[in-house]
């Protein structure tokens, strides 16, 4: 049952999230700015001082303080706040700016004109003015670029920059994220199609399986993937390999005993072909299975149940089993250890590789020697070793024992495929334990099977 992640814990959902938190962000900081300088450049103009501080003396002088509101309203609907100003007193009240409404009085006093600029879009004039009838005015008036354009005229515009700017912001945002996105998939795309088409050494290169998001996690998991399937398959095509091999010499063998049974001269030659002709069916169903469960332990024992075993009972069930064989040739078999000893793992699987070692100690022990089976433990191992007393195996091909079909320079000596050790290190492999081989002192060869001890908890 798959397990629902939520998207908060995606990197690729944090990526895109913030991508477009930036985006609209820097839509909202460049559309104002820009908008704002768009309003300032296309409103940029000199104002004609003296021609205004003369229109609102005519309409004061023509229809007093009427006339001057009329001409105030108007002015303001164009973008300039003014008024006149009379004795140092403002002939109608005006809201100015704080700055600029303390710096009046200077100005009017200085008897001087004054036009100032103090940042771009805004303006300040203070303009002398002398009626017909000789009375001495002066104009004061503020005009700043955006006031000039009526609200929803600036609205529209405004819309319409940042509108132009989340086009463009999110459409390059949206290239750089798509981009990032695009390569890797396509990256693994090109992979799977080279590995349909057989080239399972194809790997997701690494600045994609590198990248710590799930496009990086999905990279990896295919180079796992891919790394298995090459795995098993190179295995598989080894085994194929080496049972054609091994099945080669007993299938010519076969031939050539059917060939002699059916140029028998009687009843009783072609009896002796067909008992030769059954053993080596027998041989070559014992090599294929063997093969198989070489095969199935190195493709990982998928599904393979783990419950406690106690290695102690396996170990004298297993050296029971045995004492016929040992029997039939004079060989003793000794148990030393016989305490409870729990691993976690598969009885069947771990018989099968005591029966191995067992056969094999069984197989080179001389008639009337001993072949000892011990039973160690410390609080995290255990150790199973099994000694015969045969000749040993030189020391250079002791690292070659467990390497399936290898057959020593003493295999002579008795029958067999090079399989049964293989079958048993891939067993304890699969156990999360270890098995190796050396020479004992006094001679023969002596295996040791470690596995780890299970945790086993008591009932209060």
């Amino acid at each position: 049952m798959t397990t629902f992640k939520s998207p908060f814990r995606s990197p690729l959902f944090w990526r895109l999230l913030i991508s477009v938190c930036i985006a609209n962000l820097l839509v909202l900081m460049l559309g104002s700015l820009l908008t704002r300088s768009f309003l300032d450049f296309s409103m940029q103009q000199d104002f004609d001082w003296p021609a205004m501080a003369q229109s609102a003396n005519d309409a004061f002088e023509k229809s007093g303080n009427n006339g001057l509101d009329d001409w105030i309203r108007q002015k303001r609907e164009e973008g300039v706040d003014a008024t006149l100003y009379q004795g140092g007193e403002p002939l109608r009240e005006v809201r100015f700016p704080s700055p600029v409404r303390h710096m009046i009085p200077d100005w009017l006093s200085s008897g001087h004109d004054v036009a100032l600029r103090p940042w771009p879009g805004f303006y300040i004039a203070v303009q002398n003015v002398t009626g017909p009838d000789g009375q001495a005015r002066q104009l004061v008036a503020v005009s700043s670029s955006r006031t000039r354009i009526p609200p929803r005229t600036r609205e529209k515009i405004l819309l319409a920059v940042q509108l132009a700017l989340s086009l463009l912001t999110i459409g390059i945002i949206g290239w750089w994220v798509a981009r990032s996105v695009s390569r890797p998939v396509e990256a693994m795309r090109a992979a799977t199609r080279k590995m349909a088409t057989g080239e399972f050494a194809t790997r997701v290169d690494r600045r994609w399986s590198n990248a710590q998001d799930d496009l990086g996690q999905l990279a990896r998991d295919f180079n796992s993937m891919a790394e298995r399937i090459d795995t098993l398959v190179t295995h598989e095509r080894s085994v194929l390999q080496d049972l054609s091999h091994e099945l080669r010499s007993p299938l010519a063998r076969l031939h050539l005993i059917l060939d002699l049974t059916q140029h028998s001269a009687n009843s009783r030659d072609a009896a002796e072909h067909f008992a030769r002709a059954e053993r080596e069916i027998v041989r070559m169903d014992r090599i294929t299975s063997e093969m198989l469960a070489l095969s199935r332990l190195e493709s990982g024992l998928p599904g393979m149940m783990r419950e406690p075993v106690d290695i102690s009972e396996v170990v004298n069930d297993r050296a029971e089993a045995a004492r016929i064989d040992a029997q039939a040739r004079k060989i003793t078999l000794q148990v030393i250890g016989d305490e409870s000893a729990v691993v976690q793992g598969s009885g069947i699987l771990l018989e099968r590789a005591l029966d191995n070692v067992l056969a094999n100690a069984i197989k080179f022990s001389p008639q009337g020697s001993i072949v000892k089976m011990t039973i160690a433990h410390d609080d995290q191992h255990i150790v199973v070793g099994i000694r015969d007393q045969g000749p040993g195996v030189p020391l250079e091909e002791l690292e070659l024992l467990f390497r399936p079909f290898f057959r020593g320079s003493n295999a002579a000596q008795a029958d067999g495929h090079g399989l049964g050790l293989a079958i048993v290190q891939r067993v304890i492999q699969a156990h999360d334990g270890q098995v190796v081989a050396k020479n004992a002192d006094g001679g023969g060869l002596e295996v040791s099977i470690r596995l780890p001890m299970a945790a086993v908890t008591k009932n209060a």
